[in-house]
């Protein structure tokens, strides 16, 4: 049986025209502000960089030793931490900070003196070898640890001549003919 035949008249549906037009601009004008808030952004992070960037606690890389003797050291970390102490202090090569293109007269003689590479260290301190590889030395003096091969400058103003191994043992010589042993 169907209702077909009936008679009766319905109403038609009203359509919805106020609700569909307030949603439709409610969303464009949502999606232009997305837009232009997206492509404002990049420029905000780009000139307010401090705020938006990685900011790195800055520690301190030193630390206060006691003034014991030297102890054997088998194996020292690249990043041993300095001593906070006062010890009389290598000059420092002075260097321009001015990009130029001029050739570098490193090397050369003037009425200066020697290249700063050739000047020896201040002073005459003993060192000693803590560990030998790969064709370096670690030797330490009183001012530090530094990595040598040959032909490096040492802290007792001679050059490194050569690395032996003698007897299980590593040793270095110096141009002056010292003998320094690894203990």
């Amino acid at each position: 049986m169907t209702d077909f035949d009936d008679d009766e008249k319905i109403a038609p549906l009203k359509p919805l025209r106020r609700k569909t037009v307030f949603l439709d601009r409610a969303l464009t004008i949502t999606g232009l502000t997305l837009a232009a808030a997206s492509a404002f952004f990049p420029w905000y992070v780009f000139f307010n960089e401090d705020k938006f960037g990685i900011n790195v606690a800055q520690g301190d890389r030193t630390r206060d030793l006691p003034d014991w003797p030297a102890r054997n050291v088998f194996s020292v970390s690249p990043l041993a931490m300095a001593n906070k102490n006062r010890y009389d202090k290598k000059p420092e090569i002075p260097v321009d900070p001015l990009t130029t293109a001029t050739v570098s007269s490193i090397g050369k003689e003037d009425d200066k003196g020697p290249p700063a590479e050739d000047q020896p260290f201040p002073g005459k301190s003993g060192f000693r070898l803590l560990h030998v590889a790969n064709g370096r030395a670690l030797i330490e003096d009183t001012s530090g640890m530094y990595v040598v091969r040959v032909g490096s400058i040492l802290p007792d103003e001679s050059r490194l001549a050569t690395l032996e191994e003698r007897d299980g043992k590593w040793v270095i010589i110096t141009s002056k003919g010292d003998v320094y042993q690894h203990n």
